[in-house]
Parts: C-alpha cells; structure tokens; sequence
C-alpha cells in the first residue's frame, strides 16, 4: 500500500496544521485536559479518513486483450444501452461505476489502447447518480482505440463532494491495459461505453475492483 501522489502534498500540509493546532490548545488552555484529548482524537480520526481517500494499494495487473476491466473500484450502477453523442455517435452498452468516498479513487485504463480523444469538460457537481450527470457534470472523455480497431469510450465524471478530476493523458497515447489514466478526488462515478456486441461480465450492485473485476468480453 502506497499514498497516491495527489495526495501527498495535501496529507503533509494537513499534518502541519492539526499538529500546529493540537499544540496551540494544550499551550493556551493547558488545564483543559479533557478538550485537549477530544481534539487530538478529532485530529487523528479525520487525518486516517483523509489518508485513505488516498491510498494506492500495490497488485499484479492482470492482463488479456479480450477483456474489459474495470476503470475503478466502486458499485456497478447502470448497465443499459445508450447513444454516445458526444464523439462515437453511435448506440453503445453503457456500464457505470459508482466510486465512493471510502473507494479507491485511482482510474485505470480498461484496455490496452492509443489515446484517439480526449477532451475536459468544466461543468455542474450534481450527485454522481443523478441521469444528467453524465453530460451536465465536470468530466472528461476519453476514446480508447485497442488493435484490433475497437473502440471504447471512459468518462470520469465528478460529483457533488469530488470537484477534482486529474488525468495523465493527452491524444496519442499509448496506454497499457490497467494503467494508471487518472484520479478523481474524493469519489465519483467512471462510465464506460462499449460495443454492442460486447459481452457484459458484470451485474447491477456488483462491487468492482479497479484493473482486477474483468467488466466485459470483447469480440475481435
């Protein structure tokens, strides 16, 4: 296990400042043993949930071109058909996960793929399980071209808590399949959409895990 590297800065300032804190009250109010001791549990509680918004646990990455893994630890919440209308232009099978703020927040890449487009879309932070989230919230989209000519669209969308979204990726990229692509901050939703004759691996409510939980059976 490993701290992600958008969250190092801010774990150390928070440190800094609950330490400076702490030591403030016990040098001011150095009777209040009591309230001192509820502050300096209150500080080691919320530092441990900040701290595990950033994990990173360290795996084997599994690999088969064949498959679509998951993008993103979370809770499958649609699986349905719908139209992409922003650069495929076509009906797809649409796949959303549901992250948490307790998840994992590390995006990877579901297969091995040349980045053909991407774009950042500034917007709304409605609830990540709202139906307009999908194209009224802050997002971005990315088009993922395999070998064999496929192509599969990943959308990171924030919600109402996460107003962070991070991405290591431009056009032209060459991504390994469970790379590493981007982190959104504090949970989210990540939208998948598919070929329709991609062959769905998962079932609503089904707990995901990112670069491991195999979402769906391509057919080359």
């Amino acid at each position: 296990m490993t701290i992600h590297r958008e969250g190092r800065v801010l774990l150390f300032w928070l440190l800094i400042i609950l330490v400076a804190g702490n030591y403030l009250i016990i040098y001011f109010y150095p009777d209040a043993r009591l309230w001192s001791n509820v502050a300096i549990l209150g500080s080691l509680v919320f530092y441990l949930i900040i701290l595990q918004f950033f994990r990173n646990p360290i795996f084997k990455l599994p690999k088969d071109d064949s498959l679509v893994y998951a993008p993103a630890d979370g809770k499958v919440v649609v699986i349905e058909e719908a139209f992409e209308d922003e650069y495929l232009k076509e009906k797809r099978k649409q796949v959303s996960i549901f992250m948490s703020p307790i998840n994992v927040h590390v995006n990877r890449s579901p297969v091995k793929g040349v980045v053909e487009f991407f774009k950042y879309h500034p917007g709304k932070y409605l609830v990540a399980w709202h139906p307009k989230s999908s194209t009224e919230n802050e997002r971005t989209s990315m088009v993922l071209k395999t070998e064999s000519g496929v192509t599969i669209m990943v959308r990171q969308i924030a919600g109402a808590l996460a107003r962070r979204i991070k991405w290591y990726v431009k056009e032209g990229d060459q991504l390994e399949q469970n790379g590493e692509f981007g982190f959104i901050k504090f949970g989210s939703r990540v939208d998948l959409y598919l070929p329709l004759d991609a062959e769905i691996l998962v079932s609503m409510d089904q707990v995901t895990k990112g670069g491991r939980t195999p979402i769906a059976r391509l057919k080359h």
